[in-house]
């Protein structure tokens, strides 16, 4: 059985997972708690990040690397174009993008505007994050002009990695995302494999709905 260790991150795992039809059990890893007090999942992990998979002897961090883990070890899968298809370059760049030009930028955004300190929240570091973050969800703007998904016509893992990323951006208030965006999330989200895996993330699910009832 796979096991996936917090949400966070993990829910693009989550995702890959529900759309492969791979079982697997979530584990729960409190962040918030203080990492530190969790010993099983340190032995996992001693990064002490999420999501972290463990399947049978193999044990992997980073939510990226984890979805090519995936992919390569219970594919061939059409979430996963082929080297030699004229799909392959679009989508091996959007499923990266999703997480080094995208999600980590608006991570130290959103982390510096809560956890920093008052006189510390508004600096070069947390302006210059949001400033590259923008640069590169132009990039994403230029695709969603072209196709309707980040490698063409068909969906993919990478859009599994944008989304998450758009939709953070998003649901942290560090973006305004515009009709294009939000008519690919609906596009996105329509899945009943992203249905499946909010219903799987149980905190990830109680925290949209929450901002939900905070915006109505």
């Amino acid at each position: 059985m796979i096991t996936l260790w917090g949400e966070g991150r993990g829910f693009r795992v989550a995702w890959l997972l529900e759309e492969l039809g791979l079982p697997y059990r979530l584990r729960p890893v409190d962040m918030l708690a203080g990492v530190e007090n969790d010993s099983e999942f340190l032995a996992i992990n001693p990064g002490g990040f999420i999501p972290a998979l463990q399947d049978g002897e193999v044990v992997m961090v980073e939510s990226i690397a984890i979805l090519e883990y995936l992919l390569g070890r219970y594919g061939p899968s059409p979430l996963a174009p082929q080297p030699a298809d004229p799909a392959f370059p679009l989508y091996q760049q959007f499923l990266h993008l999703g997480e080094a030009g995208m999600a980590t930028f608006m991570f130290v955004f959103v982390a510096t505007n809560i956890l920093a300190p008052e006189g510390e929240k508004d600096n070069w570091s947390a302006r210059a994050s949001l400033d590259w973050f923008e640069s590169r969800r132009g990039i994403v703007a230029r695709q969603l002009a072209r196709a309707p998904y980040m490698a063409g016509e068909n969906f993919t893992a990478a859009d599994i990695s944008i989304t998450y990323a758009l939709q953070f951006a998003e649901r942290t208030r560090g973006a305004v995302l515009n009709a294009a965006e939000h008519a690919y999330l609906a596009r996105t989200t329509a899945r009943d494999g992203y249905k499946r895996a909010m219903d799987a993330c149980a905190d990830t699910k109680a925290w949209v709905e929450g901002l939900a009832e905070a915006d109505a």
